[in-house]
């Protein structure tokens, strides 16, 4: 359970206390099935009545929480982001040994990125660093732009309509190395590429001394889910290219196969 140490009686609904409070709230009413009334909320959470109003009034108009009878439930939204957060654990669960494949097979580091609309990013979900010494470094939850690289061109280019439309619009090009794509006619020939070779290869592009090779997972109805990719240093990536590039495709048919035939 989660309990605010100190709780004076305060107005502020923003910082990191709010944040707490309001986690703890769902922490406890999802212990109560029946539900908790405002005093047994205050006693729980050990948070003045007036601060935890200032929260739930508005978790009740948007759906996250129900009031009736003096009692407060959980509510269908919350469900919601609940069922979306499950969804994008398991997602990443069953993506997990396929990427463990593609690490044995190539002693490179590999990841698995997705789609994030609000920024225009691509976030990273899973990672398998290589155990060599000299290495494409990252880590979960890092974000990147699309536009320079290999995962995230993969991700544009299969995207709605709607948002590679928005994107060229008002993507602003950042020339990170020499090799970084800086043009939307540039950016558009290479989605092209993309979508006729099912491969998105980036050389030196975001880093200098790095590239990447990436390739789409199809789920169901033929929809991207999720791009996979490997990282290595440029040099080792040049020279084992052939090789990286073959068990890249191996390893994504393979998983947008299983998410196929789970749906059907």
């Amino acid at each position: 359970m989660l309990k605010e140490i100190s709780a004076p009686a305060d107005r502020d609904v923003s910082g990191p206390r709010s944040l707490t409070r309001l986690l703890g709230i769902f922490d406890v009413l999802a212990k109560s099935p029946d539900g908790m009334s405002l005093a047994e909320l205050n006693v729980a959470l050990e948070s003045p009545k007036s601060s935890l109003l200032n929260l739930l009034r508005p978790l009740v108009a948007e759906g996250y929480l129900m009031h009736d009878a003096g009692r407060y439930r959980l509510g269908p939204s919350i469900f919601r982001l609940s069922a979306g957060v499950m969804a994008a654990w398991n997602f990443s669960k069953i993506l997990h040994p396929f990427l463990v494949d593609l690490s044995k097979s190539t002693k490179e580091t590999v990841y698995v990125g997705v789609l994030d609309v609000e920024h225009k990013e691509i976030t990273y979900v899973d990672v398998i660093e290589s155990e060599q010494s000299v290495r494409y470094s990252m880590h979960i939850g890092l974000r990147r732009p699309l536009y320079c690289t290999a995962a995230g061109r993969v991700l544009l280019a299969h995207a709605p309509d709607a948002f590679v439309a928005d994107y060229m619009k008002t993507v602003k090009f950042e020339r990170r190395t020499p090799q970084t794509i800086a043009t939307k006619k540039a950016l558009r020939d290479e989605l092209d590429r993309i979508v006729e070779s099912g491969l998105s290869v980036s050389r030196g592009e975001l880093l200098p001394d790095s590239a990447g090779v990436s390739s789409p997972i199809f789920g169901p109805n033929g929809n991207v889910i999720a791009a996979m990719a490997i990282g290595a240093p440029l040099e080792r990536f040049d020279r084992e290219r052939h090789r990286l590039e073959a068990n890249m495709i191996r390893v994504a048919q393979r998983a947008s196969a299983l998410g196929q035939a789970e749906e059907e």
